[in-house]
């Protein structure tokens, strides 16, 4: 479980196919390294991964088909910048909501304009998870928590703060790029809670 705050910057240092999948290995310099060892679960771009292997200041992580399938991550070249969070622990502060780090699908940039000392981005979603946006409800983008301003058809918009430009890969986002996305867990329990095959017959 994570929370969508981004703790670190990472960089992809190598990458490695083997059979039909993936190895990553990232390096990081803001992470504890105490929250990074080798079966511990690290967020990467929205994605939970699991440490297979570590090093000073790097750490590698196998992605499945099915990850490659569902997340852009398949797609990161040697150098390519990654947003880093480690695993929730019981004490820490929730600063942006519950997160998974499960992918619900990807998501693309549809614009992207200034708005005061902010970006403000236009993003466009798999129709079948329109359902599960509202405004001012909370979404994850590529791992950042973010406030949902306005929903339109299969679209939604989100304003970044300076902040977030600075500290995460959101910042450098262009009209047209991939982006991974992971709804808001409370909806999807709502839309389980209310279907008919969820209720008791008496």
């Amino acid at each position: 479980m994570f929370t969508g705050i981004v703790a670190d910057l990472g960089t992809v240092i190598e990458r490695e196919t083997r059979d039909g999948d993936l190895r990553l290995v990232i390096g990081f310099t803001q992470l504890d390294e105490e929250r990074v060892r080798i079966g511990d679960s690290i967020c990467v771009q929205g994605c939970c991964l699991t440490v297979s292997a570590r090093s000073a200041n790097t750490f590698a992580a196998d992605l499945s088909r099915e990850t490659l399938a569902l997340t852009t991550l398949g797609t990161f070249a040697v150098g390519a910048a990654v947003n880093l969070e480690p695993a929730l622990r019981a004490g820490d502060v929730l600063g942006g909501h519950l997160v998974s780090g499960h992918v619900d699908g990807i998501a693309r940039v549809t614009s992207v304009e200034s708005d005061a000392r902010s970006r403000r981005l236009g993003i466009a979603v798999p129709p079948e998870l329109t359902r599960y946006l509202a405004r001012k409800g909370s979404v994850t983008v590529d791992g950042v928590s973010l406030t949902v301003n306005e929903v339109a058809g299969a679209s939604f918009g989100v304003n970044l703060i300076p902040h977030t430009q600075a500290v995460t890969t959101l910042g450098a986002l262009a009209a047209g790029a991939s982006v991974n996305l992971e709804v808001d867990q409370l909806a999807r329990y709502v839309e389980r809670l209310l279907a008919p095959s969820a209720r008791v017959s008496q």
